[in-house]
């Protein structure tokens, strides 16, 4: 404990980008289903009001939980912010095929699942290997894709279930059995309770009043939590992070990174797999989603630690300080934390969304000729992989002088277009010297590096990089208050409006409206706004890039996306992302 006469400085809080990626997956995916069926008509919703996740065991390694029969102003507001985001008058209806199982029928939500639907469902991963289902099934209801006629779970899919409350346990069974013998299911039993098994292993059945769909393993989980073994509603950690969430929450997500590796199989693959499969030293966390007309928020509650610090998106005060002094006209900003410690896991975790993009639209890297979001994307990561090396000589050439870092872009048009990453310097000699063995590390790759000369700036050379159609300069000089600073700047006019910009961020209107948005005293460390990004995006030719492609109409309806966190009490961590929507009748 600190005493009262030292107080300790605040701690910095971290919560990982790659787990970032698998909660707005997931988060994505109980939203669409939530609301989806809020959508679809009030019915009979008296059901049993019980919990799933008392169904549920405790050894999950990940679980999605969603009130499904909103009323009042939680249903008013998750069909306005659905149809602000999908401009459909029926949101994310395609994501009614999460209950139809092979040889099933189209189904009709009034006529198949409403007269027996309670107020609550869950869905749970029991590992994480063979999850690329889970990703089929998001592709197909919220981009349009295809599924490949692949439900979700099964033998060689997604191990785990959807678990459904009740309001009539009858005309539940009566859904389950047809669909299980469209799907040609055989019947049996686990420990005293009967189910339907298909051929390609998903099992369907009514257990203690809650219809369950899923793998096999899912299903024996589910009985075996019902009748006794440890459930994930009275798991410590779960209770902790639900006590705290928000209380008008449509859906959350909870993961639990340590189930992940007492589980096994899931460090590789693709789809989620893939995000989760570098989780190590991460802890439980449970994010919860609140919508309003005209907003999508993520709170991502995180047991916390005292030895992590830093990150790409982390609630960390000296990255909210970083994004506030970046140029305050910046349309885009990212504040990081301790990237000393953190830029080889940054650089990683900004190629992990690039690769999560390219899995969720079917493109890969290689799919894009000529200039790509891709491309760019890999240009730019190339100088940040040597940078963030995890190697002796990394460490001590780079490494040693970094503290915080800010990424920013802004100008409204391609004349004005700056772009930079400027890294803060706690030795002005070594950040120096690291220009020129930066180029050295650069030349080894085969790239061609030159010698500049830019004005304010103590060392500059000049980067031609593959994918990258203008030069990237590479400075080292003070900034306008003195600070030593290492810039990598898109053209010699990013690095100067990174070392002396005419205004910065922290005085400017967009960072006053961020922190109104996110609420709770909660600083930010990351502004888009969208409008400006696409109109930039349009005029370089690269709307039709398919990586990005599929995203558009869902990016159209947005106005920004604002993050920043805090600590909540000793135990817990908040990191906020808010997503503005334009209102529905905006959108054409």
């Amino acid at each position: 404990m600190p005493s009262a006469s030292a107080p300790s400085p605040p701690r910095p809080l971290l919560v990982r980008p790659r787990k970032w990626l698998t909660w707005l997956t997931c988060a994505l995916l109980a939203a669409a289903l939530a609301s989806l069926l809020a959508g679809c008509g009030s019915g009979n919703t008296s059901g049993t009001n019980a919990d799933p996740a008392s169904a549920v065991p405790a050894s999950a390694v990940l679980y999605a939980g969603a009130t499904v029969r909103p009323t009042g102003t939680q249903k008013t507001d998750a069909l306005a912010a659905g149809k602000a985001l999908t401009h459909q008058t029926d949101p994310y209806l395609r994501l009614l095929a999460a209950l139809q199982t092979p040889g099933s029928p189209t189904l009709n939500f009034s006529r198949d699942i409403a007269p027996w639907l309670g107020p609550h469902a869950g869905i749970f991963l029991s590992s994480l290997g063979s999850s690329g289902a889970l990703s089929s099934l998001l592709q197909q209801g919220l981009l349009g894709g295809s599924s490949q006629g692949q439900f979700a779970f099964g033998a060689s899919a997604a191990q785990g279930a959807i678990v459904l409350d009740t309001s009539d346990a009858g005309k539940a069974r009566s859904f389950l059995s047809a669909q299980a013998t469209h799907a040609g299911a055989h019947a049996t039993s686990y420990h005293g309770v009967s189910y339907q098994l298909t051929s390609s292993g998903v099992a369907l059945g009514l257990v203690d009043r809650f219809a369950v769909i899923g793998s096999e393993s899912g299903m024996h989980s589910v009985i075996e939590t019902t009748q006794g073994t440890s459930s994930l509603a009275h798991a410590s950690g779960y209770a902790k992070l639900l006590a705290v969430a928000p209380s008008e929450a449509l859906a959350h997500l909870y993961t639990n990174p340590a189930n992940a590796s007492a589980a096994g199989g899931g460090t590789s693959g693709e789809g989620l797999a893939s995000v989760l499969g570098v989780l190590a030293g991460a802890h439980e966390a449970n994010v919860s989603l609140v919508t309003s007309p005209t907003s999508l928020a993520l709170d991502a509650d995180t047991l916390a630690s005292n030895t992590q610090t830093g990150g790409l998106l982390a609630a960390d005060p000296e990255s909210a300080q970083a994004l506030s002094e970046l140029p305050g006209e910046s349309w885009l900003a990212i504040g990081l934390g301790h990237v000393g410690r953190t830029l080889n896991q940054d650089a990683q975790d900004l190629q992990g969304l690039a690769s999560l993009g390219g899995s969720l639209t079917g493109s890969g890297q290689e799919a894009s000729a000529g200039l790509s979001i891709g491309g760019l994307l890999q240009a730019l990561l190339t100088p940040l992989r040597a940078l963030g090396a995890n190697n002796a000589q990394a460490k001590r050439d780079f490494a040693s002088w970094m503290s915080s870092a800010g990424i920013f872009a802004s100008g409204s048009n391609l004349l004005e277009l700056h772009a930079a990453v400027a890294i803060s310097s706690t030795n002005p000699a070594r950040s120096r010297a690291a220009v020129s063995l930066l180029g050295e590390q650069l030349r080894k790759t085969g790239v061609a590096v030159t010698s500049a000369s830019i004005p304010g700036t103590e060392a500059a050379i000049a980067v031609r990089l593959s994918g990258l159609p203008v030069v990237l300069y590479i400075a080292a000089g003070p900034d306008s208050s003195g600070s030593a600073k290492f810039v990598l700047g898109v053209g010699e006019a990013s690095v100067q409006a990174a070392l002396r910009p005419p205004s910065t961020l922290g005085a400017s209107a967009p960072h006053t409206t961020a922190a109104a948005s996110l609420g709770e005293g909660i600083q930010p460390s990351l502004i888009v706004d969208f409008p400006t990004f696409l109109s930039l995006v349009e005029a370089v030719g690269l709307i039709e890039d398919p990586s990005i492609a599929k995203f558009v109409p869902y990016l159209r309806s947005a106005t920004t996306l604002v993050g920043g966190g805090h600590e909540l009490n000793s135990e817990v961590q908040r990191f906020r992302l808010v997503l503005g929507l334009q209102p529905a009748a905006a959108n054409p």
